[in-house]
């Protein structure tokens, strides 16, 4: 699997100590979409998780994919990889952080699918940093 790492935008915004540490969760959670790794996704989460998105509210109490996800969302989209267009904290405690955030979603060919402002809700339970909710534009 490829390493995007280095193609993301680099326009980030975390001026604190914590808010940049709630960053590495945020960034790990997509080099996790990236490589395709289920588990790793869900070890970025707390639970439960809430998601905002096509005009629905999810509550996910555990594990958010099953093991066929990637196939299905590739078969229904083509895509190929996502990365960072931005990633800024916009407001922080030093157990909360919600950062606005977009990324594009592209296909094998470069191709974008879409392009997905979304704003993120990154806590800190037990010590651990975790993307406790996301509302976004993606589908």
């Amino acid at each position: 699997m490829k390493d995007y790492t280095e193609l993301h935008n680099k326009d980030i915004v975390a001026k604190t100590s914590t808010e940049r540490d709630a960053l590495n969760v945020v960034n790990e959670y997509m080099d996790c979409w990236n490589a395709r790794d289920i588990s790793g996704l869900d070890s970025t989460l707390h639970f439960p998780h809430i998601r905002i998105a096509s005009g629905r509210v999810h509550t996910i109490e555990r594990g958010v994919h099953d093991d066929q996800f990637f196939q299905k969302f590739i078969a229904q989209t083509a895509w190929e990889y996502s990365l960072w267009d931005y990633r800024h904290a916009i407001q922080s405690t030093s157990d909360k952080v919600h950062f606005a955030v977009q990324f594009t979603r592209y296909q094998k060919d470069a191709k974008a699918i879409g392009v997905y402002p979304s704003m993120w809700i990154v806590t800190k339970i037990k010590e651990q940093w975790g993307i406790q909710a996301r509302s976004s534009f993606a589908p």
